[in-house]
C-alpha cells in the first residue's frame, strides 16, 4: 500500500469544523483503502459538549450497514454497562478509532479484521476533530486499538487501566482506557463474565466521577 493510496484523512478534514460540518464531511473520506469495501462510512453518535467521549475501535458489520456506532451486539453490552454505572446516554459521545469497516469476506459472512496501526494513523484526524469540536471532559479508550489511536502509542489494557492518564499528544482530555465491550462476549463462564462486567462498569464509573 503506498502512500498515493493511503494518503490520510486530513486531506478530507474541514478545519475548525462544527459537528455537523465533520459528519458531512467524512462521508468523502478516502484517505484509506478501507473505503472501497465497506458499505459506508460511520461516524459518531452524541453532542457537542458530552462530558464524557468513548473511543471504539472501528464499526462492526451490523454498525457499517446501518450507518451508526454501537448498534450491535458489543454495543448492547456498552449500553447495559453505561446503564449500570449511572451515566446518563446524554452525557456519552460515541465514535471509532477508525470510520469504515475492515473485515475479510468468509463465503457470504463478513469476518472481523484488527485495523491495522496505518489504517488508525490515517484515520486519527478525525479524531482529533472531533476531540475539538466535542470537547469532553474524560475520553474512555475501549480496548487496545482505541488507546493508540488517542494516546499515540502502543497500550497494554491491562497495565493501565484503572486510572486517569494525562492526554497525550492528540487527545485534549485526561483519558481512562479499559477493554472493549465485545471482549465480554467472548467470555463464555458465566462468574467470569459477571467479574468481567463490573470491571468494566468499574472503569466507566471512574471516568464519569473523574469529569
Amino acid at each position: 500500500m503506498t502512500t498515493t493510496e493511503r494518503p490520510g484523512a486530513e486531506h478530507w478534514v474541514p478545519d475548525a469544523a462544527t459537528l455537523p460540518e465533520l459528519r458531512r464531511a467524512a462521508h468523502e473520506c478516502r484517505g484509506c483503502e478501507l473505503y472501497r469495501d465497506a458499505t459506508q462510512l460511520v461516524f459518531s453518535s452524541g453532542r457537542r459538549g458530552a462530558p464524557l467521549m468513548l473511543v471504539g475501535e472501528q464499526p462492526g458489520d451490523r454498525e457499517d450497514l446501518e450507518g451508526r456506532p454501537f448498534v450491535g451486539p458489543a454495543g448492547r453490552m456498552l449500553t447495559s454497562a453505561i446503564n449500570a454505572s449511572g451515566i446518563s446516554p446524554r452525557d456519552v459521545y460515541l465514535t471509532n478509532a477508525v470510520k469504515h469497516f475492515r473485515f475479510e469476506r468468509r463465503g457470504k459472512r463478513r469476518i472481523h479484521e484488527k485495523p491495522g496501526v496505518a489504517h488508525v494513523t490515517a484515520c486519527r484526524p478525525w479524531l482529533v476533530a472531533e476531540f475539538a469540536a466535542v470537547d469532553p471532559r474524560v475520553i474512555v479508550c475501549l480496548g487496545a486499538t482505541a488507546a493508540r489511536a488517542v494516546l499515540g502509542r502502543e497500550v497494554r489494557i491491562g497495565a493501565e487501566r484503572g486510572r486517569l492518564l494525562e492526554p497525550g499528544p492528540y487527545a485534549t482530555a485526561p483519558v481512562v482506557v479499559t477493554t472493549h465491550p465485545s471482549a465480554l462476549l467472548r467470555i463464555r463462564e458465566e462468574a467470569e463474565r459477571t467479574s468481567a462486567f463490573e470491571a468494566f462498569v468499574a472503569d466507566l464509573h471512574l471516568a464519569a466521577s473523574s469529569r
